[in-house]
This record gives structure tokens, C-alpha cells and sequence, in this order.
């Protein structure tokens, strides 16, 4: 197993134990004899078998017995363990073929691959599948007992939004059980809260960390689903109570290659692409893809959508934006009510009707849960407001689309006085199309922008800025600042009462990655070392007599 979950170390220490002597190697001890110079014999009758892994017609060639204990199953070869079972994955960058001599070497008992390593042990059994993605799925859920059919797992997926979605549906539905959670900033685990290493991690995580939910009594638990985590089958036959659509605007090009292919992958989640279809789907129909998605849904599945437009089930009415709240009301098929929400912009407000139509189709009282909305403490790097007693405004957000920011500026600049002054930058490796289009965004809605690094990973930050200048047509409004404390802290400086700053990009993140390396850095801390330096050195500057 992998990640932050639990190995079960007594049985790791059986298998351990229990390794065939090098005189003994090639030989596979029958099961009834195993574990009778180990001291941990009883461990293995408690064991799962590998024969659970696989049902009937999964399995194309088989070497070696599936009637035998294993200690756990792994993707990775530098994590597996003795006992384990290690799935060799086809991957973008390796193939996990090349990885199985290093699994064996750490004890691994059974390989999953598309093709029979050329050489392998005896002792070792190999399980040739068509697809060990889909292999490594089923049997991750296998292991863990099906932990999605003990929890109503709620699944969000959409271009921007999911954050908050997630967390606004566990802050509407949790009662006296806890709601689990697995997102982009940390997961929720019921007993435990850990940071999040990955926005859908991969299968093997994701039911080992749902049976933790329910071992920890969860009856509920909300996930963000990444096109990715569709894609490469991470929720493969996972069971969703109920499945959320935000919103699709371009991104993960680099991946998809297009926009058609990003929303057909997302549409997965609802056709049944990924599994049982869920019964209900929740669906934006301000959204053109929304819309797209409506017709596409299967028998069966109930629809539920949200919007502002008046034919939405879930809509919002009056909308009132302001510097400190949002106010609007908030209609259901059965009544209404006047909701004061503590986030800023109208595309909070496509928030906060998604998660309000989602408990509500899953059978709680809007007139129970809205009132929460005022205590909402809201999404760390998700218009985080940063307050140092300063004259002017500071909003840290995850924005990283050309549409994400359109949404961000755009709110900012119709509520606030002064000029809006935006920090952002284009992460490195990644979607290069959206880099003009997210530099034609921010010229559109600010006054003054500081492009500057983001992730630049493996590319320098000049050639990003190439990119990024293809959507200039005012350079005036443009000053390019490579170092991203110092871009910060210009802005700073250009700040004046009643300004807002927007420092957009990174959101809750706390490094920044460049080519072998991850540093820290996270924009909220930062920003608050530069005015409490800005402001030392402002008190201790003389004054003239």
C-alpha cells in the first residue's frame, strides 16, 4: 500500500520471515506448510488471498498459484513490501515493467503486467491481465471490501470549483457522523485529517483511505475526481451516491490535446464510462457543457440542476455582490430563502448552489442547512483574504485558467473603488495554449499585472514569458518580474488605499517546483512577511523636523 496509508506490519514481518532461504529459492512451499519456521504463523490464516484480487476472465495467463497469502498490493516499486502484489503500470514518462526486478527484490510474491517479464522466479506468481490499471482498480477495491458500498460517496469534477464544492457539501451534510473528504488541499479521514499529496490520488489510496472512513464511522464522504483520476481509471467501479458537474472551461490541454476530448472524459463520471452510472447527477446548466452533459445522462439516473437561470431546479435570485459578502436567495422546488454568503463573487455563488443542490437531493432541509452558510470558514488559497491592518485589499487564489481568472478579476473589479493589481503567473511543463489566454485575461480586467513565475518545473521562466506575451495588447499595464517574492512585493508597493491585490496562481499550495528541486513558498505567508517588513521599515524611516 502506498501513501499515508497503514501498512499492516505484522504481516509484512510474517512474509518477511517466512522468505525462502537462498537454497530454497524457485520453490513455492505448500500453503499448509508455510509460516512453520515463522513465528508469526497464525498471522497468514488472516491474510487476504491472492485468488481475491481477480474474478473470472480477468486474468488472460496465469504462472505460478493464486492460492496464497499476500500482505498488501503496489504500484510503486520503491514502496512495495514483502508479500505484496506489484502491478507494473504502462505509464506516460516509465513503464512499470522496468521497475519488476527492484519489486521482486523487496519481497514482492506476485506480478500484474500486460506481458511476462523475460525472466522471473519460480517462486513468484505472474498474473498476465489486458489492462493492469483496470486490474490494479478492481483489486484495490477488493482488498479494502468494497468500503465505497458502507459510505454515500459524493464525487466532484468540473474545470473550477471542485475545492469548494467539496467542502461546502461537508459543511452543509455533516450531522453526528463525520463526513470523510479527499481533496486537493487534505483529507479527511474521519479519526484523522492529513494533507492531500494528490487532488484524486490513485486507486489504491483512495479505497484504502475510503474503508478509514468507514472503519471511523463515516456514512458520508464528498471527493474532488480529476479528468486524470477518470482517465487512468483511479474510480474505476467506484459506487458514487451522487455525482457533481461544475463547470468545463479549457485546461489540461497538454493532456486531453482538446477541449472535446477533456469533457468526454469528464462525462464518465456520469454515462457510466467508469462503472454503475450514480443515481443522481447535479448538473450546471449556466454551463454549455452542462447542458451537453443533460443529454447525455443514462435512464435512471435523476437530474438535478442549478443556475441562475430561471428553469433551474436550484437557482439563485437577486444577487447581491459585495466587498465583504454575498447575499442572494436561494430557490428550491419547495420554498426559498435570502442566504448571506461570507465568499465573494458570483462564481461563489455557482458554489454554493451546487453544494446546496447536492444535500439537498440527497434528502437534507435547505432550511436546516443554509444557515450554516454563515459559518462557513472557507477554503484555505480559495479567495483567501489577507488582513494586516493594511489600507487596501489582499486576495490569494488558486486561479490558474484564462477563465478562473476572468471570474476572480472580473468580481474584484466591479466591487472594488480602487484599481485591481493582479500577481500571476503560467506553470512549467504544462497546457502552453492557455498561457496568452490567461495573459489576455488578466489585461482585460486589471489595471496594473505582474507576470511572474509559478511551478516553472523543467522550463525556464523566459519561455514561459514568451508565451505569455502572445496575449498582450498593452504592454503599459505589464511589468515581468521572474523572482515571485519580488513581483509580490512591488505589488506591494504600487498598493494604495483602496486597492485590491490579487496574488493568483498558487492558492494554498507551500512550494514552488523548479527542474530538480521544490522550495518553499507560499503566497499567503509571504504576503504577510512583506507588509509587516514594509511596515517596519516604514516606522523606523526618520522623519524631517
Amino acid at each position: 500500500m502506498i501513501g499515508y496509508l497503514t501498512q499492516n506490519y505484522p504481516l509484512i514481518h510474517a512474509f518477511a520471515a517466512d522468505a525462502p532461504s537462498a537454497q530454497d529459492a524457485g520453490k513455492i512451499a505448500p500453503r499448509s506448510h508455510r509460516g512453520s519456521h515463522n513465528p508469526f504463523p497464525s498471522v497468514f490464516k488472516m491474510a487476504p488471498q491472492l485468488s481475491d484480487l481477480f474474478s473470472e476472465g480477468e486474468i488472460l495467463a496465469l504462472r505460478g498459484s493464486l492460492d496464497r497469502p499476500i500482505s498488501g498490493i503496489a504500484m510503486d516499486s520503491r514502496r512495495t513490501a514483502p508479500g505484496n502484489v506489484f502491478f507494473a503500470l504502462p505509464g506516460l514518462r516509465n513503464d512499470g515493467a522496468l521497475f519488476v526486478a527492484e519489486a521482486l527484490s523487496r519481497g514482492a510474491i506476485a506480478i500484474v503486467a500486460i506481458n511476462e517479464p523475460a525472466t522471473a522466479p519460480a517462486k513468484v506468481t505472474f498474473i498476465q491481465v489486458a489492462d493492469p490499471r483496470a486490474a490494479l482498480a478492481r483489486a484495490a477495491r477488493r482488498i479494502h471490501h468494497a468500503p465505497d458500498r458502507a459510505l454515500n460517496v459524493v464525487g466532484v469534477t468540473g474545470t473550477n470549483g471542485k475545492t469548494t464544492v467539496i467542502h461546502l457539501i461537508k459543511h452543509f451534510i455533516e450531522d453526528d457522523a463525520r463526513v470523510g473528504l479527499l481533496g486537493t488541499i487534505s483529507y479527511d479521514l474521519g479519526a484523522r485529517m492529513v494533507p492531500s499529496f494528490k487532488t484524486t490520488p490513485e486507486a489504491p489510496d483512495i479505497f484504502g483511505m475510503l474503508a478509514q472512513m468507514r472503519d471511523a464511522g463515516c456514512r458520508d464522504a464528498v471527493m474532488e475526481v480529476s479528468s486524470h483520476g477518470i482517465d487512468q481509471q483511479r474510480v474505476l467501479e467506484l459506487e458514487f451516491g451522487a455525482a457533481i458537474f461544475t463547470n468545463l472551461t479549457q485546461d489540461h490541454l497538454d493532456y486531453h490535446q482538446t477541449l472535446e476530448s477533456y469533457f468526454l472524459v469528464k462525462s464518465r463520471l456520469f454515462t457510466g464510462g467508469s462503472g454503475r452510472p450514480p443515481p443522481i447527477a447535479v448538473v450546471n446548466t449556466d454551463d454549455a457543457y452542462g447542458l451537453r452533459l443533460l443529454a447525455m445522462l443514462p435512464p435512471g439516473v435523476r437530474a438535478i440542476t442549478f443556475g441562475e437561470s430561471a428553469d433551474a431546479a436550484i437557482r439563485a435570485e437577486g444577487i447581491e455582490l459585495g466587498f465583504k459578502e454575498t447575499v442572494f436567495n436561494l430557490v428550491w422546488p419547495e420554498g426559498r430563502a435570502r442566504v448571506r454568503c461570507p465568499m465573494l463573487g458570483s462564481y461563489n455563488v455557482s458554489n454554493v448552489l451546487a453544494a446546496a443542490a447536492t444535500a439537498w437531493g440527497l434528502g437534507r432541509n435547505p432550511m436546516l442547512f443554509l444557515p450554516r452558510l454563515g459559518s462557513f470558514p472557507g477554503v484555505p488559497g480559495r479567495m483567501e483574504r489577507i488582513e494586516e491592518g493594511q489600507p487596501y485589499n489582499v486576495l490569494v487564489d488558486y486561479a490558474h485558467t484564462d477563465d478562473a481568472l476572468r471570474n476572480a478579476l472580473g468580481m474584484l473589479r466591479s466591487i472594488t473603488p480602487g484599481r485591481v493589481i493582479c500577481v500571476f503567473g503560467c506553470g512549467g511543463n504544462r497546457d502552453r495554449a492557455k498561457r496568452p489566454l490567461m495573459t489576455r485575461a488578466v489585461e482585460d480586467f486589471a489595471d496594473i499585472a505582474l507576470p511572474t513565475a509559478d511551478n516553472p518545473r523543467n522550463e525556464a521562466v523566459s519561455k514561459i514569458f514568451d508565451d505569455m506575451r502572445a496575449g498582450v495588447t498593452q504592454p503599459a499595464k505589464f511589468t515581468w518580474i521572474e523572482d515571485r517574492r519580488r513581483a509580490i512585493s512591488l505589488a506591494l508597493d504600487m498598493c494604495r488605499p483602496g486597492d485590491c491585490l490579487l496574488v493568483a496562481g498558487k492558492g494554498h499550495e507551500t512550494y514552488q517546483e523548479f527542474t530538480d528541486t521544490v522550495a518553499p513558498f507560499d503566497d499567503r505567508q509571504v504576503v504577510r512577511e512583506l507588509i509587516a517588513l514594509k511596515r517596519l521599515s516604514l516606522s523606523a524611516t526618520p522623519t524631517t523636523p
